[in-house]
């Protein structure tokens, strides 16, 4: 069975290099570009074209990462979700359900196919960059790696998920307590 969700896109995060890796105290990488376009390109395999993670052979499987505003919301407040430097900010998405299975997502172009991999388990720079305890709040639903398997662009704006589960928007926010795929 198939099932179509209506949800947007908010923005899209596209960084070239990594900004925060090894422990906070020892501060950031220095000036690294953050990119909040209109649109990507996805390459089936490979990632959004541009960011850090295309092409990274041990990043296959985890090239893309989603985030549900509600879940960024929940955590840390009204803090901007692009500092979770997550690619694909989605609103009305329950992500979890989509762990272990393909989905598509289309805005209006076509739709573009995805694997969902594991969580996006948060890091010890959520606390230094969207605020202290926001690391903790965000264990459990810190978004959906996943792997593109079709290529495409994919815009800012509404969207739809194609997807064999049920998902449910109103969960969206909520933690879950396991680490693996159902």
């Amino acid at each position: 069975m198939t099932y179509r969700y209506p949800c947007e896109i908010l923005a899209f995060v596209v960084s070239p290099k990594h900004a925060y890796f090894g422990r906070p105290k020892d501060g950031p990488a220095g000036e690294v570009e953050t990119l909040t376009p209109g649109a990507v390109e996805i390459i089936a395999d490979k990632g959004i074209r541009g960011d850090r993670f295309f092409g990274v052979r041990a990043h296959t499987e985890a090239a893309v990462t989603f985030l549900a505003l509600e879940a960024w919301t929940a955590a840390a407040g009204d803090v901007d979700p692009v500092l979770a430097r997550r690619n694909i900010v989605v609103r009305g998405v329950e992500l979890d359900p989509l762990r272990g299975r393909e989905f598509g997502l289309d805005t209006g172009v076509g739709p573009i196919r995805f694997r969902g991999g594991r969580p996006a388990h948060p890091c010890s720079w959520m606390d230094t960059v969207a605020g202290e305890g926001v690391r903790k709040a965000l264990i459990g639903r810190g978004g959906l790696r996943a792997q593109p398997l079709t290529s495409g662009t994919l815009h800012v704006g509404p969207a739809t998920i194609i997807t064999d589960v049920e998902i449910d928007a109103t969960r969206a926010a909520d933690q879950v307590k396991r680490a693996q795929p159902r």
